[in-house]
């Protein structure tokens, strides 16, 4: 991250988030009407489009998949991504928990989303402060009425993450009472020891059974990737974030273990696609070692 800038990758990502609309409804999973904001008035006008026009999306959907390319790609893989990690938000408040940390929020805006589901919850969301107050001003542009989000601002590779759990203690968070973490599109940009001081400090703020979700890449596809991710990993580079970290999913449950966590679900973008889209769109995700895991 650079100092003075918000992410471009956490606009890219919103932006390819709010554009659903451009899919046929039967390949859409989640929806998010201000992820668009963040990519500018190209990606919002694009949405406004396929919303007014529904019609002429399903009439151009062969022409679309060939002029999006990587694009609807990225899109269909948001999707899913997003889903998984909607429904563990969605199941963790009907089943009572009452306090949910954004790690690294981006413009995740879940809070906006689902403002009825968390009314009698408390977002913590946590990120970088330049990434944090284009958030805040888009999403008050947009008129949104989050949840009761509390903001704190966080440099995960110069803070020290010890501090963390006090930091949040501050702003009323309570350790004894279960905590749903959700840590999305971050992982492959920190440092080996940024994530474990990160992981180590989730155990401490957490109470016992408390889920932590999170997505990752494989370590091959950080260290080897393929053609496509080489040039992908080049663009983020050059925006100021390159990938610099993947586990391998075999070791990462023993990884987990040691720092106090027991894994319950580790699905890759081919077995996420084939679950919840329809064949034909499944077949369009590219299984390049993308992970959506949960924790506890």
């Amino acid at each position: 991250m650079r100092d003075d800038q918000p992410s471009r990758t956490a606009a890219w990502v919103a932006a390819c988030r709010g554009l659903a609309p451009l899919l046929p409804q039967e390949a859409r999973l989640a929806s998010d009407p201000f992820g668009a904001r963040f990519g500018g008035r190209g990606a919002t006008a694009l949405r406004e489009l396929a919303e007014r026009l529904p019609r002429v999306v399903r009439l151009a959907d062969p022409l679309l998949a060939r002029l999006l390319g990587p694009i609807e790609h990225l899109i269909l893989w948001l999707q899913l991504r997003t889903r998984v990690l909607d429904d563990a938000l969605l199941a963790f408040v009907r089943d009572g928990g009452r306090q949910v940390v954004l790690l690294g929020a981006g413009f995740d805006c879940r809070a906006a989303r689902f403002p009825r589901e968390l009314s009698e919850s408390v977002v913590y969301e946590i990120d970088h402060p330049a990434t944090q107050a284009r958030k805040r001003r888009v999403l008050d542009e947009a008129g949104a009425t989050p949840a009761n989000v509390r903001y704190l601002e966080w440099d995960f590779e110069r803070e020290p993450l010890e501090r963390l759990p006090d930091r949040l203690a501050a702003l009323g968070h309570r350790h004894d009472q279960p905590t749903l973490t959700i840590w999305e599109g971050v992982t492959m940009y920190l440092t080996e020891d940024a994530i474990d001081t990160t992981v180590r400090a989730v155990r401490t703020y957490s109470a016992a059974r408390s889920p932590f979700a999170f997505s990752y890449f494989e370590r091959a596809r950080v260290e080897r990737p393929p053609p496509s991710g080489r040039l992908l990993g080049m663009i983020v580079a050059r925006l100021g974030e390159p990938w610099r970290f993947g586990w391998d999913p075999v070791e990462l449950p023993a990884w987990l273990e040691l720092r106090g966590f027991g894994i319950e679900s580790d699905r890759t973008d081919g077995e996420l696609a084939q679950a919840l889209l329809p064949p034909r769109y499944a077949a369009r995700v590219r299984a390049v070692g993308r992970h959506v895991a949960i924790a506890r």
